[in-house]
């Protein structure tokens, strides 16, 4: 049995108070970060051959099914507002298609085949790398998909939370983050998803700060996609360039984004004008 749908440490779960129930999955939650700490040396090298192959013009996809399928589509879609890159470089795949992320497809994970025809709908190349993510490591949909990437010479990669698994066996790449057993048995929505989420936003905050896209600690090519974010913008120009708030904000309504900003700014006397 796999360690994701071993047993609970608790039992008689319905006998609890709120308190109790909410106290006990919070410790089994603290278990989470320390599964993924001891994964840091193979996220290191996921994320070096994820830098290598997008800086040559290759991409990122995610295939997964359920609670992984849909963690991987939101890694995907927060990194274009996020750090500036065009849609297409980053891209999450569930088993069962886009009506998969609100409600599940039945069956659709055991189906080897499909990650494979996914992929292909994007042309899949060489130059990309495909990261399976699985808790149990056991998804037929995953398997296949790496599986075939493989053969095929591509990159593959996974995030897994069971020791020694199928998926993994078919990535270059694993990265195992052991969580142990669930507080509900087998709800890997739970441990197993947080530690999905924490690896993933290593894996993409990691990447897109080796490919440039983060000056200091700011998010300089972010999307100004509402009134939040271009606060946030006028804020990075005033700490980063010494502007009132009305210069800064003349200068990111100029220039559209803030490292375009910038770079005027520090490339001319007096650019706003």
């Amino acid at each position: 049995m796999s360690t994701t749908e071993s047993t609970s440490n608790y039992d008689s779960l319905e006998q609890m108070s709120v308190r109790e129930l909410l106290e006990n999955i919070n410790h089994e939650d603290q278990t989470v970060p320390q599964a993924v700490a001891k994964a840091i040396p193979q996220l290191e090298a996921l994320v070096q051959a994820t830098v290598e192959r997008l800086q040559q013009g290759g991409r990122l996809f995610y295939i997964g099914a359920g609670t992984s399928g849909r963690l991987g589509i939101l890694d995907a879609s927060e990194c274009p507002p996020t750090y500036g890159v065009p849609h297409g470089m980053v891209v999450g795949l569930i088993a069962g298609g886009d009506s998969a992320i609100r409600k599940a497809v039945e069956y659709a994970e055991d189906d080897q085949e499909q990650a494979w025809e996914d992929l292909q709908a994007y042309n899949i190349s060489q130059k990309d790398i495909v990261v399976g993510i699985a808790a149990s490591g056991t998804t037929p949909y995953v398997i296949g998909g790496l599986d075939t990437c493989r053969r095929h010479g591509i990159a593959t990669g996974c995030i897994v939370c069971n020791p020694s698994s199928a998926v993994a066996a078919k990535a270059d790449y694993p990265v195992e983050a052991i969580t142990g057993p669930e507080f509900v048995t087998g709800s890997t929505r739970m441990k197993a998803g947080t530690a999905q989420k924490l690896v993933l936003n290593m894996l993409t905050t990691a990447t897109m700060v080796k490919l440039g896209r983060v000056q200091g600690n700011k998010m300089v090519d972010m999307q100004l996609s509402n009134h939040k974010l271009v606060d946030r913008g006028i804020r990075m120009l005033m700490e980063e360039l010494n502007l009132k708030n009305t210069e800064a904000g003349a200068l990111l309504k100029k220039y559209g984004s803030v490292r375009a900003a910038m770079e005027a700014f520090r490339g001319s006397d007096n650019p706003a004008q």
